[in-house]
């Protein structure tokens, strides 16, 4: 009789124990998804990323799986390079991919290319030292770029 009655507490507690368990694990799917609708699109349709240091810059990802980064003035609009410089680091900590980034030529004159492909997968880990002139101290920025 104890066993019986075991069991069918057990069961319950599961029965009832499973929409909470459930609801919290929608619950964090939609923030997930109400993070990534909060992220800034830029005039190409890239990435993002507003520094602490007072500028911006937007990533995007050419069909080689290369990043191209242009610097952005305060209403989103791409501004002729100077003195810039970008190097990062892309991927897991395990297996993670080094990039330099060079400045193109003719209609891409104001983008920094990067000289390898980013790590497979849809989600990057990305960190990016960035000066805006040769004498400046590099800030360093890090973020996830989603590349679905």
């Amino acid at each position: 009789m104890k066993t019986k009655l075991k069991l069918t507490t057990t069961l319950l507690i599961a029965l009832f124990a499973s929409p909470l368990a459930l609801a919290d694990g929608d619950h964090k799917h939609n923030e997930h998804h109400e993070h990534e609708e909060h992220i800034t699109k830029g005039p190409n349709g890239g990435h993002v990323v507003e520094s602490k240091a007072g500028f911006s810059i937007e990533i995007t990802v050419d069909k080689e799986r290369k990043a191209r980064i242009v610097f952005l003035d305060k209403d989103n609009k791409v501004v002729a390079l100077a003195e810039q410089s970008i190097s990062g680091i892309a991927g897991e900590r395990s297996a993670p991919t080094k990039l330099s980034f060079t400045k193109g030529k003719d209609a891409d004159a104001n983008v920094l290319m990067a000289d390898k492909a980013l790590p497979a997968g849809d989600h990057v880990p990305v960190i990016l030292m960035i000066k805006t002139s040769p004498d400046a101290k590099a800030v360093t920025e890090r973020f996830e770029l989603h590349l679905h």
